[in-house]
């Protein structure tokens, strides 16, 4: 404990006579997210009377619970002036349209100049907060939509959002080779045994679970709808890798350009140019933290990206995909 904490104290309702201390701390503590909760009871740092209590433990209405939290993470990292596409912003969230080639967090080999580095220049409160507000990220190579908190509070609420699946996250991507159908990939993922650097499918891994859907069968190739039901690092590229489907221009999981055979010019040149895994984060949609109201945004698919799926279509002697905006209508797949 330190002389930093903040504390109070709650007296619990009546009503709760017979629950369960973990599940009246979730309603009594709306600002903190359930793993918050557990680690502050296993820290020692919620007395009911003065006493420490396990979580399962039935309350009979009227203790009184004395909570210490911890003073925030400091983020002493620099700000940089950097080019952030803001989608959309208020008071609690900002939701962020990031491009290939930037990475999220500082981290080995990528000191500065990456997302969390803009976001203390373009927010300097944000510094107050861990990870400046970074609730998920999205790989270097990756495009899309990210949302990160501006308050604690939202930040806590959008965790518990990303741990119990109401925050709904839809990547459009291109695999080499052709799917046969859609599935609902359940396979854990954990680092890699060989290489520390990449991620695997393993057995004793973290539950990783991925619902796939094909949108668009070419030639040789793939569209499909990935939608996460956990977040796992790396894990649309690793599951696509381990069910035999790697994504199109990922080196690290997809092996050699892959080209169909007798491919057009145009096609062949546009996959061997291609360098970065085709994955887009197209839609998030989350409750709002402050409101409770439902909120989505859907951001167009890259220029590099639709150039591809232009390319794979023409080859195919297939329509073109994607409307006028470059967005992918993920309501009705085919």
């Amino acid at each position: 404990m330190s002389d930093s904490d903040s504390e109070f104290f709650i007296t619990v309702p009546l009503t709760m006579s017979g629950v369960r201390l973990d599940k009246s701390l979730s309603e009594l503590l709306t600002g903190y997210s359930r793993s918050t909760i557990q680690q502050w009871l296993k820290d020692g740092r919620i007395l009911v009377d003065n006493e420490v209590c396990k979580q399962k433990q039935r309350l009979l209405g009227g203790e009184v619970l004395h909570i210490r939290v911890p003073e925030p993470e400091t983020i002493d990292f620099i700000a940089q002036d950097m080019s952030i596409e803001v989608v959309y912003q208020d008071d609690e969230i900002i939701v962020i349209n990031k491009p290939a080639g930037m990475v999220v967090h500082p981290g080995a080999g990528n000191p500065d100049r990456t997302l969390l580095n803009g976001l203390l220049h373009l927010e300097p409160e944000l510094g107050k907060l861990p990870r400046a507000g970074i609730v998920h990220r999205l790989d270097k190579d990756t495009t899309g939509l990210l949302v990160v908190a501006k308050t604690e509070r939202a930040r806590q609420i959008l965790i518990d959002q990303l741990q119990d699946h109401s925050m709904s996250r839809k990547y459009v991507a291109v695999t080499n080779g052709v799917m046969v159908s859609g599935e609902t990939i359940d396979n854990p993922i954990g680092r890699h045994r060989q290489d520390r650097i990449k991620m695997a499918v393993t057995q004793g891994g973290k539950s990783a679970v991925t619902h796939v859907r094909v949108v668009k069968k070419f030639r040789g190739h793939s569209l499909i709808l990935a939608q996460l039901e956990t977040g796992r690092t790396h894990q649309i590229r690793v599951h696509m890798s381990f069910k035999g489907y790697p994504l199109v221009g990922d080196l690290t999981y997809g092996g050699r350009v892959r080209l169909p055979n007798s491919p057009t010019d145009d096609l062949a040149k546009t996959i061997r140019a291609f360098n970065r895994q085709a994955l887009h984060a197209q839609q998030l949609r989350l409750m709002h933290p402050a409101s409770l109201e439902s909120m989505e945004w859907t951001q167009p698919i890259p220029l590099d990206m639709q150039t591809l799926i232009r390319s794979l279509s023409d080859d195919a002697g297939l329509a073109y995909p994607l409307n006028d905006e470059g967005v992918l209508d993920i309501r009705h797949p085919e």
